[in-house]
């Protein structure tokens, strides 16, 4: 009886999964919770691929659970609602990003901070009790509380709106919170990837100056006659860092690997402020040097954004017309995306064909 009712509380789901670190995903049978009465479900049609989904496949930060599915950029439409639901309604373009619970009572949970919650549920991985697993968006359905899922507006395409609810919330979110979203300042931003990218969309937006720092003289002419940014600096030629020494009210830092933090903080001004947004490993800490902080500048760090939040920076893009720049691909190509990830070859988000290619 306990098993029978137990089916009758989850429904059949479809998707791609690692089974091990090697990271090797392969089509997968599971189930997912039924629709609650709060819940929406969504029949998801496109999922880009975030760095962190190579990560939990691989389990190379040592805390994936076999078999997983990735996914957190999740766009679709909704083909259920609960009785309670008052957000959505059946038709509606809707999406999920990195978190899908929190404790709702926290003072970050107050504040619409949910990502800063201490007992956080994300989109695919184990609830914070140890209890149901939570599987990705590399899948046929999602089912989720209304709270947090995004109303996608009907001018912004699917395929470059999925990004967003990962890499453009979180670049997103600390131009507005560290007050680098004003019109006439001058910004930084290391990296040109998934990230980087819409950082200089959404600087430019913003009405700012935005100068690229890459380690990439080859991404110059992309970075300035595709992306609309205003200067480019390679940060291995010296002079063209000294030439820009002191000019900047902000960085946005959007890369993982370790490396000088120093001659970033050179290029701010007084006052200004270094924002980390890539996720180093915690096995090779970066080093930060006291002396150029006296001149009141800022070294600090963001994660993605609230639910309230993710749908102003999704309401914004839609006005602004920003999108990520996607490859789309097919879902049985999801393994050599991910070894072109690892390095580096892609510009700048692949995105997954759900509806077209994910077949059972």
């Amino acid at each position: 009886m306990a098993r029978l009712q137990a089916e009758e509380e989850t429904q059949k789901a479809f998707g791609w999964a690692a089974i091990d670190s090697s990271g090797i995903l392969s089509p997968f049978h599971f189930t997912r919770r039924v629709n609650g009465d709060n819940d929406i479900t969504i029949k998801i049609l496109f999922c880009g691929i975030c760095h962190s989904d190579l990560h939990i496949a691989r389990n190379d930060f040592g805390i994936s659970t076999y078999p997983a599915v990735p996914g957190h950029e999740i766009v679709g439409v909704v083909t259920q609602v609960g009785k309670e639901v008052d957000k959505f309604k059946v038709g509606d373009r809707a999406g999920v990003g990195c978190l899908i619970g929190s404790c709702g009572k926290c003072e970050n949970c107050q504040d619409d901070m949910e990502s800063y919650c201490s007992k956080p549920n994300y989109t695919n991985t184990i609830f914070d009790d140890g209890g149901a697993k939570t599987y990705g968006g590399y899948s046929d359905i999602y089912v989720v509380n209304e709270h947090f899922a995004i109303r996608i507006p009907d001018n912004l395409s699917l395929d470059g709106g999925a990004p967003l609810l990962c890499a453009g919330i979180t670049v997103f979110s600390p131009m507005k919170y560290f007050g680098l979203d004003r019109a006439g300042m001058h910004v930084g931003v290391v990296g040109l990837g998934g990230l980087g990218h819409l950082a200089v969309k959404f600087a430019k937006a913003f009405g700012m100056k935005v100068t690229v720092i890459s380690t990439s003289p080859s991404k110059q002419s992309e970075a300035i006659q595709q992306l609309g940014a205003d200067s480019f600096i390679f940060s291995h030629d010296t002079k063209q860092m000294e030439a820009a020494v002191g000019t900047m009210n902000g960085i946005i830092d959007t890369v993982s690997a370790v490396h000088p933090l120093k001659p970033l903080l050179d290029l701010l001004k007084t006052k200004g402020k270094l924002i980390m947004v890539g996720a180093q490993s915690l096995e090779k800490p970066l080093e930060v040097p006291a002396m150029p902080l006296l001149g009141r500048k800022l070294v600090s760090g963001s994660m993605a954004g609230g639910i309230k939040e993710t749908q102003e920076m999704i309401d914004f893009a839609a006005k602004h017309s920003i999108a990520a720049n996607v490859e789309v691909i097919p879902m049985d190509y999801v393994n050599k995306a991910m070894d072109r990830l690892a390095k580096g070859d892609v510009r700048y988000r692949f995105v997954i064909d759900m509806a077209n290619t994910l077949l059972t």
